[in-house]
């Protein structure tokens, strides 16, 4: 109970500076902030872009919400693992093959099955340019592939990269905004390339709405 209270305060004040320091808003172009579950699939240039993603949703629907994240990194420590776990309840993957010992698909379908909505960044690495996407990898085809009925939105968070840049730690005020576009509908048949390639062109699309 303790440890639920705590993570409630830190989770707020995450939330809080995380809005101090950006100013984030969200955008809700393409649907409404309701209760249904989804997959937010975002572009990804820091640390930090699940947290403005997860601010930017309503009480209801964040407490529902887990980002997928490495463990590499959210178990590094107690403090980031007390954050990742109890403040975030991440999804927490091992990407590196060689040492995983649970699927990451299985591991994200299993959240999916118990009600989640997941924040998901299908470049799978840091993209340190806004100009393109790196290539999708297969982890989204496959969770649309294992529950269709799962909505699949894109969101494009703006100018986190600037704020957060790689390497340092302090951030540098500047204004952001996460938008949320229309959700991808899965097509029956269409192969896993196929399928990439229009949750690309999708993603992309929604940037250069944004930026006009």
């Amino acid at each position: 109970m303790i440890r639920r209270a705590l993570a409630g305060i830190v989770g707020n004040a995450i939330s809080l500076f995380a809005r101090v320091v950006t100013a984030v808003r969200g955008v809700w172009q393409g649907i409404e902030p309701i209760q249904k579950q989804r997959i937010y699939f975002a572009n990804h240039g820091s640390n930090g872009d699940f947290v403005l993603i997860w601010t930017v949703l309503p009480p209801a629907l964040r407490r529902q919400t887990r980002p997928v994240a490495g463990s590499d990194y959210w178990l590094k420590g107690k403090l980031k693992t007390f954050v990742g776990r109890e403040v975030f309840n991440a999804v927490l993957i091992d990407r590196n093959p060689s040492t995983r010992t649970h699927d990451p698909i299985a591991q994200m379908v299993e959240a999916l099955d118990g009600g989640a909505s997941l924040i998901l960044f299908p470049e799978g690495t840091r993209n340190l340019t806004d100009e393109t996407l790196l290539p999708f990898k297969p982890g989204l085809f496959h969770l649309a592939e294992a529950r269709p009925n799962v909505e699949l939105v894109p969101t494009w968070i703006d100018n986190l990269t600037s704020v957060m840049p790689k390497g340092k730690v302090i951030p540098v005020p500047l204004l952001c905004s996460v938008t949320f576009g229309t959700p991808l509908e899965v097509i029956d048949g269409e192969d896993k390339a196929a399928f990439l390639a229009r949750a690309e062109n999708a993603l992309g699309d929604l940037a250069k709405e944004v930026a006009r």
